[in-house]
């Protein structure tokens, strides 16, 4: 289905700013299909590249949240001839609000309407249809405020001072007209308040009854309603009693001629919300608290390692606690980045920088080298991050320590280069990497290596994350060196 601005660029001609001022109406118009107990639909001229004839097309279209729908089919999108709109037509002429009845198709019935003239720039852009299902019965008083303060913001869509250029007034995740609503003058008393907002109230410790009275007579302190009396914008505040109980008040002004002449605030309770959010924070500061101290303790395993070389007096022994303390720190490198966004994955870029530097620090090379990365991996699951580290932590050493002895004959200014490149293909996560150095050894075999480090990579790609790794010389007139594949599928393994 077609959007509002691409229905408007091919049935109409609407510029770029009307059609940003329709988008604001019907990010917020559910407000509207709830006060007025209502379907709403958003209607323009028809005037563009498949322009047919002279009617209007619609553009939005509104259920309300508080009673059953008027229309079941989904209008949105469809051009209609003017005759059978000729309210529509004279709310565009006339520039006034129109209401009468209509014979609409989708409901075969005819049924009351109101057509209010979207202005926008002092111009008509669109019309805006309440198609007004029956009350069930005589209207009750809080219908009655209802609908008024539905007439109220009417007004307001006809003289173009709502939507509202700062925000939306209503939508997924603000407060609805069923969650509460406060009606407030322009002196800041309450003219009336629905039994929800009531109830919300009285969560706050406050039981005196609301009519007349300003919310700060009746011990409350809500700044969103004086910003919105004194600024005649929309805001929003959340106001909290204690740790058990939260209110969001949500204030949109009513203004006639650009004039605030009272507030509607909406209320809802979100205390239960607030403390799933405290659960959700304390568990998340939990699981941080506890990849740091892991952190910690592979970094004192590191240290501990790094102490041991030192006071050995065997290479060999020195070389191979070097080894394993750089394994540790490649692990502790992970937990370092689940430390700041716990969860079960991880941003694997952060990790591969971090990789990088760690090889730089802790490999001495004879000749210098240089390690680029290209692409990136994105998100990658834990379990296969942590592993995965370790694999690339061990093939760059390996390039970097061994791939350049004898590096360029008795030119020891020349730089050796280790390329990473990352990238997802056919839902693997590949990593290639290619150094221009001396090449593999004649008699190499990835399966029965020479080295406790390939051996390591080597279970840690097939065994544990069930993937493949190719390693061979590149041949001297495509540059030379050796290149390593590494291939492992991002689907859940056992």
């Amino acid at each position: 289905m077609a959007t509002l601005a691409e229905l408007a660029a091919l049935r109409t001609s609407l510029d770029e700013p009307v059609v940003d001022h329709l988008l604001r109406l019907t990010a917020s118009w559910s407000l509207l299909a709830d006060l007025s107990f209502s379907d709403m639909l958003l209607m323009a001229r028809v005037d563009g590249p498949e322009k047919v004839d002279s009617g209007f097309v619609v553009l939005g279209q509104m259920r309300p949240n508080n009673r059953s729908t008027m229309i079941n089919d989904d209008l949105v999108g469809t051009t209609h001839d003017a005759t059978s709109w000729p309210l529509v037509h004279l709310a565009f002429e006339s520039g006034t609000r129109i209401i009468g009845e209509v014979n609409v198709e989708a409901i075969a019935d005819i049924i009351p309407v109101w057509c209010v003239p979207v202005r926008f720039d002092g111009r008509v852009v669109a019309v805006m249809v309440r198609l007004q299902g029956p009350l069930r019965g005589p209207a009750s008083l809080y219908e009655q405020a209802y609908l008024s303060i539905f007439e109220r913001l009417c007004v307001m869509v006809a003289d173009s001072t709502f939507p509202f250029r700062e925000e939306g007034v209503a939508g997924p995740g603000l407060p609805r007209v069923g969650d509460g609503i406060i009606l407030i003058d322009g002196d800041g008393r309450v003219e009336f308040a629905t039994p929800n907002a009531a109830n919300a109230l009285h969560r706050m410790g406050i039981y005196a009854p609301a009519e007349g009275q300003t919310l700060l007579e009746l011990g409350l302190r809500v700044r969103s309603v004086e910003r919105a009396l004194e600024y005649a914008i929309p805001v929003m505040e959340e106001i909290d009693r204690g740790h058990d109980v939260a209110i969001l008040f949500h204030c949109v002004p009513l203004l006639e001629h650009n004039l605030v002449t009272g507030v509607v605030t909406l209320l809802r309770d979100v205390s239960d919300l607030r403390q799933l959010n405290r659960l959700v924070l304390n568990k998340e500061a939990a699981v941080r608290e506890v990849h740091h101290r892991v952190k910690n303790n592979l970094q004192t395993i590191s240290s501990l390692l790094r102490l041991q070389a030192r006071r050995s007096d065997e290479p060999e022994t020195r070389i191979a606690l070097g080894e394993a303390e750089r394994r540790v720190r490649s692990i502790a490198v992970v937990h370092e980045v689940l430390s700041r966004e716990p969860g079960e994955e991880v941003v694997f870029d952060e990790i591969v920088r971090s990789l990088v530097v760690l090889v730089e620090d802790t490999v001495l090379a004879l000749h210098p080298v240089e390690i680029l990365v290209n692409g990136n991996l994105g998100v990658l699951s834990t379990d296969l991050a942590t592993p995965l580290a370790v694999a690339l932590a061990e093939l760059l050493t390996n390039a970097v320590e061994h791939a350049f002895i004898g590096f360029g004959g008795t030119d020891n200014d020349q730089v050796g280069v280790v390329t990473l490149n990352l990238y997802l293909e056919d839902g693997d996560a590949v990593a290639e990497i290619r150094d221009n150095g001396r090449g593999l050894g004649e008699d190499f075999s990835l399966e029965v290596p020479k080295s406790l480090g390939l051996s390591i990579v080597r279970d840690i790609i097939r065994a544990q994350l069930l993937g493949t790794i190719e390693m061979k010389s590149v041949d001297y007139a495509d540059g030379g060196g050796t290149y390593v594949r590494v291939a492992v599928p991002l689907s859940a393994r056992p």
